[in-house]
């Protein structure tokens, strides 16, 4: 369904999972666990179908980042890292949502780093899942190089430094593959809309200079950050960075050995009762 969020915006919304469970002789609620997705330019068809094993725990909240995917195509200027994280805010507001966990993953959780900037006070809990602060060029080139050897690494090179329709293709091709250390779903890629004119734009434009860790210091509720130490486009520094950044009395870190982009696409067993343990604690 699509959610109009302010006038004339709409994004695409599926919930699985009551808010309101019966609980003898009480309805008892379940936090909204609000999954923002990779990218730019993706979709959020890349949580499913994992994330509904947490459906017990939380009712979760798939989106579509505003002009992604299966929500309105919207103009250029509002692809930016500050929209997002607003929409995060409209969105709970469209939906009675109070208080969400707030997941970001990879370019999600740059979006959820600016929302904690910008909107401290409102999530119950975040998690920052396979992500980073800056652009961070030499540690993802290294990485690459490390798993892909040099032709993986210039390929990295030319794509984060002129981002394109043909620097792309070679990326995605000798790059991506090197994402995570166990095969993945061949048809996951069929199942995504992409929208290809946002990544190079965002890749090309905000990525590039942007720097998150300034904003950090805000975080009001506790902050879970994961990552997996074979991760080259986020490589596992960035995380410790990033967890370094945040109030020492609110963070989390977990590192997963052996596991690249994304922890529970390598070791879903361990990742999710990671989340598990985050989502229900007190």
């Amino acid at each position: 369904m699509r959610i109009e969020i302010e006038p004339g915006v709409r994004l695409f919304v599926d919930i699985e999972g009551a808010g309101l469970v019966a609980d003898g002789a009480h309805m008892r609620s379940k936090p909204s666990l609000i999954l923002l997705h990779g990218g730019p330019g993706y979709d959020h068809s890349g949580f499913k179908p994992l994330f509904s094993q947490l459906a017990d725990i939380a009712q979760i909240v798939y989106v579509d980042h505003r002009g992604h995917g299966r929500s309105d195509r919207r103009p250029a200027y509002e692809w930016t890292l500050d929209t997002f994280a607003d929409d995060v805010v409209r969105l709970c507001h469209a939906l009675g949502i109070a208080k969400p966990i707030v997941l970001g993953q990879s370019f999600g959780g740059f979006v959820a780093q600016r929302y904690i900037a910008r909107h401290a006070a409102h999530p119950a809990k975040v998690i920052l899942s396979s992500t980073t602060h800056h652009m961070g060029l030499a540690r993802k080139l290294a990485m690459f190089d490390k798993l892909g050897g040099a032709e993986a690494r210039e390929a990295a090179r030319a794509f984060w430094t002129q981002p394109n329709a043909q620097t792309w293709a070679e990326y995605d091709r000798a790059c991506k593959r090197h994402y995570n250390t166990t095969p993945q779903d061949e048809a996951s890629g069929e199942r995504t809309i992409f929208n290809t004119d946002i990544l190079f734009a965002s890749a090309a434009g905000e990525q590039q200079t942007m720097n998150l860790l300034p904003g950090l210091a805000r975080a009001q509720c506790p902050v879970l950050v994961m990552a997996g130490d074979a991760d080259p486009v986020t490589p596992i520094e960035d995380a410790q960075e990033i967890a370094a950044s945040l109030p020492p009395q609110w963070v989390q870190f977990e590192r997963f050995a052996n596991v690249g982009h994304g922890a529970w696409r390598d070791d879903a067993r361990t990742a999710f009762a990671v989340l598990r343990r985050f989502i229900t604690a007190g």
